[in-house]
């Protein structure tokens, strides 16, 4: 752990609250601080300044005035123009030619077509090379699904920073688990989650029904499987369900103009894809998956990248300690698998071998609820959503339950960015 605090330190020349938090995971934070020291700081197709400003530029989607900022600082100090943090008119016109690419990953990449990667790329002036869009995506789709990380988890700005420890609200109203991880827990322990209180009867009895659930899916699967046609309906049915789960505390939460100013189109968010008769075709995985295509594109086209982020992948996914609560031994894959493609599907992604009725079995509603805010409007998020789901779980876990959600999410905007680059080029 150490060694990764003096790496972090080194590296980014201070120890942030999203490491400090990223930390209860020690084999996910090493992925995640070496894949974003090499997206900001070696060679790359774009220049270090771009890489901040795009940073900025995807945090601001988010209202996340915590990334916004580091990246403000970061900017200026390897040369960045003062003037562009006026706002985005005040970029250079190849960037703000980003922004309709940045704004529909952020909040509906299923609307992601070819012709928009043409623009980008065709436009006489200011046009982008392949290699350069590759870097900005990554980019884009790495802090959108950062900003859901800083949202889900409460984080608050460091005590040097403007913001932090102060009477202002962080980002999610007062609770921050970097303080849990240093052990403070403020007056009356205000930050401590019901999770971190004495256990009551009835979440201890909400670990033990999840288990059995698991327990009894495992034995319908070993019993009997689903057909092709039965599998298809149970995923229409979780993804029209998707669309209804919504936050309960769903006021509209205004950008200020500090953080929207790197933005254009302030209005535009994150709209359920079937809503008002629109019918987006299904993104079937079998046709076109990171694994068999988005890795070995992003890999020819800034070589390196493509197998960091496949790291990364399988670390938040396939990480364990075999543990729910209070239960050692436990496999958890049903679950981290359930969360996952829960994520995926309210993207519109299917796994034709994956039986969506057990998303139903094992995620309740208020975990849905946490889940799609954090995933789609994670400025929405609030403590109250934290405290809600899986009460009698650590605060570690729900910092793994982040990490599933940060990666799916990534995974996500990429599989249809990328595809649309694809088509692009064939």
């Amino acid at each position: 752990m150490h060694t990764l605090f003096a790496e972090s330190f080194a590296t980014l020349g201070r120890l942030d609250n999203v490491t400090l938090v990223m930390v209860f995971h020690p084999q996910y934070l090493e992925s995640f601080l070496k894949t974003q020291h090499y997206l900001l700081q070696m060679d790359g197709p774009l220049p270090l300044h771009y890489r901040h400003y795009i940073g900025i530029m995807a945090a601001a989607r988010h209202q996340c005035s915590y990334l916004v900022n580091l990246h403000v600082n970061d900017f200026l100090h390897v040369g960045g123009d003062p003037k562009w943090l006026n706002g985005l008119e005040n970029a250079p016109q190849k960037l703000q030619n980003l922004g309709e690419l940045n704004k529909i990953l952020a909040h509906r990449p299923w609307l992601i077509t070819k012709e928009h990667i043409e623009q980008l790329l065709k436009t006489e002036e200011n046009s982008w090379s392949l290699a350069e869009l590759i870097h900005a995506v990554v980019l884009l789709t790495h802090y959108h699904s950062l900003a859901s990380f800083t949202f889900g988890c409460g984080i608050s700005p460091e005590i040097d920073c403007e913001g932090g420890h102060t009477f202002r609200p962080p980002s999610v109203s007062n609770y921050c688990i970097c303080d849990i991880t240093n052990g403070y827990h403020g007056v009356d322990d205000i930050h401590a989650s019901p999770a971190a209180s004495i256990p009551s009867t009835e979440s201890v009895c909400e670990v033990e029904a999840l288990m059995e659930k698991m327990k009894q899916l495992q034995e319908c699967r070993d019993e009997e499987e689903a057909s092709q046609e039965e599998m298809a309906t149970r995923f229409e049915r979780e993804k029209r369900e998707s669309m209804f789960v919504c936050s309960s505390e769903d006021e509209e939460s205004a950008a200020t103009r500090d953080v929207s100013r790197h933005f254009e189109d302030t209005s535009y968010g994150y709209k359920d894809f079937s809503r008002h008769g629109m019918h987006v075709p299904t993104f079937r995985v079998q046709d076109y998956s990171w694994e068999d295509h988005g890795y070995s594109l992003v890999n020819r086209l800034y070589p390196d990248v493509g197998q960091l982020l496949d790291e990364k992948f399988h670390i938040a996914y396939n990480l364990t300690y075999n543990t729910m609560a209070m239960h050692k031994d436990v496999d958890t894959s049903m679950l981290r698998r359930a969360i996952w493609n829960y994520i995926h599907c309210m993207f519109g992604i299917r796994y034709d071998d994956y039986d969506y009725g057990e998303i139903n079995q094992l995620l309740d509603r208020s975990f849905k609820v946490y889940i799609k805010t954090v995933v789609c409007t994670p400025e929405k998020t609030t403590k109250r959503m934290y405290d809600s789901f899986w009460r009698q779980f650590e605060h570690s876990e729900k910092v793994h339950v982040n990490l599933l959600l940060v990666e799916a999410r990534m995974q996500a905007e990429l599989l249809y960015a990328l595809r649309a680059i694809t088509r692009y080029m064939t």
